[in-house]
């Protein structure tokens, strides 16, 4: 069996519109209805493009000069999707789609699209969309946000986007990127709908259409049969799909041009005028095994693999050329080596294109500032009584941290046009812990509105949104929750400036309530005190601030990042103390803050001190910072010893340089960190002062157990306490 299959389906199709050799539709009924020639002619030529970039690409691969061989061959069918959807028709697209992006990057003139796609392939620092960072299907001004190897995580986006079209118009947002009449398409494989990513975006679309919400798009479910080397059970597609309230379902022949094309168009009249989602079920195949690693002959028989070749995709055209006349078997062969030629002259100039070399290179694009307009100015304070209602008298008394972030928010609201508050509860009830409540009365339902019980789907409609012009402040109920749904941000939101040189962003403020001391709340989905997931992820920012005063500082900051430079910020929220009022004693309202004044902010990086003792800096945030105030007081008070708290309150960007300067010539450096020790803030914090503070203190960190947390009584088993911290100091002291 010859196991190099893509010289075999190279040869097959030259040999087989030679002798005239084509097979049979898989139609019962021959589409008859009449398309313009030229059309099918397009089609078919960037049928042919697509092919001969699979092709090329896996030779070039074993010169060392390719990297990515994932082809979409078997998939060349969907290039009529490139053609019969605008240009504006924002599309998230699956990893084969090749033909997709040429067929839609050629119907705009200038676009070079052969050579971008080979820049692509190549890795070359000149790729146009991710500068050489991944192959990917991408173009700013053909509005396809680039994706990397997609399986399902890109599905919530592209439902989010959908919802965010009509709202935006509805809202006369002035800043929406999508025309009001426009609608999304997203593809993906059929293995894809596993995927919990997948489900999480079905049930969002259909639950949101269910209540009246308009989502335009298409899900094209490009279906070949198989997901790597797992079969994809017979006639499973259509019987999970076909049946589903609200959502139509169309089914039609990848293989067939004709077909794709009827069906194509009825799929897009019907989503654009009905702004409801609609299932586009491609059935296809899959040519050259799954990527050019895999050796298809270990899971299909040399039957099985030859049934698929005699199916080619461009076989099924060609037949279709020759029966209409639009091509002889002479041109269609010679058409194919001249466009083997074209194509490899390309890839071989792109190849020797610039590639990154150094990390800095790499590095350019985590952050991308996508210098937008400065935001809005501050509403007037009549505007500001409007929105506050009866509570714009209450801005000067001093309130806790629950309070001043409603403060916030209603500010944020009023300030930015296209903010957008969302997630569980968050709207009637007003949160779990009444953060939003008030909100939605104030700025309706449109802009303040609940979200299914799905965090997936909260960060998914957050970037999709985002994409839209909107300023997503999205909630994920519980620290602990946000586990459910983790790639959405490491996967999707952190990696779009770097895999698109800052062409697209998703600016967003994702806030969650989290982190320990709460008694009444037990077990590792509601007390979880690790932030270690957001750590390793680049570019993003991380707040925690320790008050309501530093709270709306930072919020006003993550706001405006996100509006002007397209950030994304995790504001994570101690709920232990969003109902603190007191400090030292009861009654001594030392944690209650005034409303600040609407420009106040607190920049990145900054983080507050208190004391000036030089005997001991306690380095902390969050429920540290507020313990290690207590344990401060009390170690000068009982015990005549003075030190300074740093409450650090951005995670992310810190600034090393300013933290080691305010620690300064301090003997002694304790590390109070609330979070488990394992993977901690804290143990990066050790090694940063050990190796910048040239006159070597002693360095200890008081970190939480390596445990989760238990109910009642016990929640601060495993935790810093007042005690302990006073403990641990007086030891270093000592």
């Amino acid at each position: 069996m010859e196991f190099n299959r893509a010289k075999v389906v190279d040869k097959n199709f030259t040999a087989a519109i030679t002798e005239g050799r084509f097979p049979t539709s898989r139609l019962r009924a021959e589409a008859t209805y009449h398309y313009n020639d030229d059309l099918l002619a397009g089609l078919f030529e960037a049928q042919i493009i697509s092919r001969q970039f699979d092709l090329k690409a896996r030779e070039m691969k074993e010169r060392d000069a390719c990297f990515y061989t994932i082809g979409s061959s078997g998939h060349e069918g969907n290039c009529v999707f490139g053609r019969l959807f605008r240009s504006d028709d924002m599309a998230f697209l699956h990893y084969r789609s090749a033909a997709f992006f040429i067929e839609r990057t050629r119907k705009s003139p200038g676009r070079t699209p052969l050579y971008d796609l080979a820049l692509s392939f190549v890795s070359s620092s000149e790729d146009p969309i991710a500068g050489g960072r991944h192959k990917v299907f991408g173009s700013s001004e053909m509005a396809m946000p680039p994706q990397t190897s997609t399986v399902a995580s890109h599905i919530p986006k592209a439902v989010g986007a959908a919802i965010s079209i009509d709202r935006a118009a509805a809202l006369n947002l002035e800043d929406r990127i999508l025309d009001d009449d426009s609608i999304i398409i997203c593809s993906f494989g059929d293995a894809s709908l596993n995927h919990a990513a997948a489900l999480s975006a079905f049930n969002t679309a259909l639950w949101g259409s269910h209540h009246g919400v308009p989502v335009p798009i298409v899900f094209l479910c490009e279906d070949n049969g198989v997901g790597i080397s797992v079969e994809t059970p017979s006639n499973w597609i259509e019987s999970t799909y076909s049946g589903r309230t609200g959502l139509q379902y169309i089914q039609c022949d990848g293989l067939h041009l004709i077909d794709l094309l009827e069906k194509g168009t009825a799929a897009e009249l019907s989503v654009r005028r009905n702004r409801k989602p609609i299932f586009l079920h491609m059935k296809t195949v899959r040519l050259l095994g799954h990527a050019g690693s895999d050796i298809e002959s270990t899971y299909h028989s040399q039957q099985e693999i030859e049934m698929a070749e005699m199916n080619d995709p461009l076989l099924h055209s060609a037949r279709i050329m020759r029966e209409r006349n639009i091509m002889s078997t002479e041109e269609m062969a010679a058409l194919y080596e001249s466009l083997r030629q074209q194509v490899s002259a390309v890839f071989e100039h792109a190849s020797s294109r610039p590639k990154l070399k150094t990390a800095e290179d790499v590095m350019t694009t985590i952050l991308s500032p996508r210098g937008g307009s400065d935001s809005p100015t501050v509403p007037s304070e009549q505007e500001r009584k409007k929105c506050f209602g009866k509570e714009f008298s209450r801005l000067g008394e001093p309130q806790h941290m629950a309070k001043l972030i409603n403060y916030t928010l209603t500010d944020l609201l009023a300030r930015y046009p296209g903010a957008v508050v969302f997630g569980e509860d968050v709207g009637r009830k007003g949160g779990v812990y009444h953060v939003t409540a008030g909100l939605q009365k104030a700025f309706g339902p449109r802009r303040v509105f609940d979200s299914p019980l799905d965090e997936t789907s909260i960060i998914g409609t957050a970037i999709g949104m985002a994409h839209n012009g909107f300023l997503p402040i999205a909630e994920i109920q519980f620290l602990a929750y946000f586990h459910n749904a983790e790639d959405q941000l490491r996967g999707e939101a952190a990696t779009l400036p770097f895999f698109s040189q800052g062409q697209f962003v998703n600016p967003m403020i994702l806030r969650i309530p989290g982190l320990a001391y709460q008694k009444g709340f037990g077990g590792h989905f509601h007390n979880d005190n690790s932030l270690a997931v957001f750590r390793d992820i680049p570019g993003i920012i991380i707040a925690c601030p320790s008050n309501g005063a530093d709270a709306v500082g930072m919020l006003r900051t993550a706001a405006r990042e996100a509006y002007e430079n397209g950030r994304v910020t995790v504001f994570v929220e101690p709920i232990a103390l969003y109902m603190t009022k007191d400090l030292f004693e009861n009654g001594d309202r030392g944690w209650s803050f005034t409303y600040p004044d609407p420009d106040d902010k607190i920049e990145l990086g900054t983080f507050a001190a208190y004391g000036t003792g030089r005997n001991l800096t306690i380095v902390t945030y969050g429920n540290g910072a507020y313990l290690s105030r207590q344990a401060a007081a009390e170690l000068e008070a009982k015990h005549r010893k003075k030190c300074k708290v740093i409450d650090l309150r951005w995670l992310a960007p810190m600034n090393e340089e300013n933290l080691v300067k305010a620690v300064g010539k301090s003997a002694n450096i304790l590390i109070v960190e609330e979070c488990r020790r394992t993977g901690s803030l804290g143990e990066a914090l050790v090694g940063l002062f050990a190796q910048r503070c040239a006159h070597h203190p002693v360095i200890q960190l008081h970190a939480a157990e390596d445990s989760f947390i238990p109910l009642g009584v016990a929640a601060t088993a495993t935790l810093p306490t007042k005690e302990t911290i006073l403990t641990t100091a007086l030891e270093i002291l000592s």
